[in-house]
């Protein structure tokens, strides 16, 4: 088998005689990886997504097993605080330390000195069952209407990058693009059309990204991208392309085509140790709150400025639309709409009152 191919095992022990006899017996089947003690062993849990399963002495030295199991457990991402840990235990303390091992989260345990027969069984037995259990989080994370991948996989992927950004001090930008007042849409084109125009939209999207990004439908109406390496200055200029190519949006109201306004947000967060995505999340929360009640086509960044309002902005509903509502019995949905109503209706108003009286069927 490829060695790229191989299940990759992390085999963590202070005696190098155990690191290449764990080497030798496993290596035919899987990449192993080698850990001195526990700090260096968690450095490459962290850097390496790729480990399935991890093999662990307990007493070594700057970090034994069962810290570094604990760190394994209580970590916030789920693809570390899952990963199987077999414990490696020696006959002197064997009861106690399983004991101890057990209630920290150990999987399993082979006692020493072990064979190939047995260290082997419980590799494949534990990379497979990883093999499935990634899967299964796999599809939990796809949203089922874009084939994006869906909240779960944005908190997954922002905290990598987070931890990225804040080790190799690179810049890390968010954008969220929302579909203005999408409940008025889904009121005018029902569902089917709806999950039409969603399903465009991912495709779009999926043509602006680059490799490295991630892109997910983060809420109804709501797609996040990760941009790493891009500082404020690249963000603004993906919203230039993500808003250009959402012109292609536009859609058929009662034979008409309409635009699709959307509601921008970027945040370029300071990456640092111990930020994590529940912080990130929060500041994006308030600032698409900003966007939204800034009208169809506002922009709205890091930093004391107002909201920028996009060259592309257009109303919410027509006048026509409006009209046609409120004969449907939905007067709601319009008075939502009034602030942008107001406005399209403003010229008219002023050329009514400027108009002497008696002039009008003149």
């Amino acid at each position: 088998m490829d060695n790229n191919n191989k299940p990759v095992l992390l085999f963590v022990d202070d005696s190098k005689v155990m690191r290449l006899a764990a080497d030798k017996m496993l290596g035919r089947e899987f990449r192993v990886e080698v850990a001195e003690n526990g700090v260096a062993a968690w450095e490459m849990i962290c850097h390496n997504p790729s480990i399935s399963v991890v093999f662990s002495d307990l007493a070594m030295p700057e970090m034994d097993g069962f810290t570094l199991l604990k760190k394994i457990r209580t970590n916030e991402d789920d693809g570390i605080a899952g990963l199987p840990v077999i414990i490696v235990t020696g006959a002197e303390n064997d009861e106690e330390a399983r004991s101890e091992a057990l209630r920290l989260g150990g999987t399993d345990f082979i006692s020493k000195p072990f064979n190939s027969t047995d260290l082997l069984a419980r590799a494949r037995a534990h990379a497979h069952y990883q093999r499935e259990r990634k899967e299964l989080v796999r599809q939990a994370m796809i949203d089922p209407l874009t084939r994006l991948g869906n909240r779960r996989y944005l908190q997954h992927r922002l905290r990598q990058e987070l931890a990225l950004a804040s080790r190799q001090q690179i810049p890390l930008s968010v954008v969220q693009l929302e579909i203005y007042q999408f409940n008025q849409l889904f009121v005018q084109l029902g569902k089917r059309r709806t999950d039409m125009v969603l399903m465009k939209m991912a495709q779009l999207m999926r043509g602006v990204v680059r490799k490295e990004d991630s892109l997910a439908r983060s809420s109804v109406a709501q797609f996040t991208i990760l941009l790493p390496s891009a500082g404020a200055n690249g963000a603004q200029r993906f919203v230039e392309r993500a808003l250009k190519v959402s012109e292609k949006l536009a859609f058929q109201f009662r034979g008409k085509p309409q635009q699709l306004p959307l509601s921008v947000v970027i945040h370029t967060p300071t990456a640092h140790t111990g930020l994590i995505p529940r912080q990130v999340q929060a500041v994006l929360d308030q600032q698409m709150k900003k966007a939204r009640l800034a009208g169809p086509g506002a922009v709205v960044t890091d930093g004391p400025d107002e909201p920028l309002a996009t060259a592309r902005a257009v109303p919410s509903i027509t006048i026509e639309q409006a009209l046609t509502l409120l004969r449907a019995g939905k007067s709601r949905v319009v008075v939502n709409a009034l602030p942008d109503l107001k406005r399209q209706l403003a010229p008219l108003l002023k050329l009514i009152e400027q108009t002497p009286a008696g002039q009008e069927t003149a």
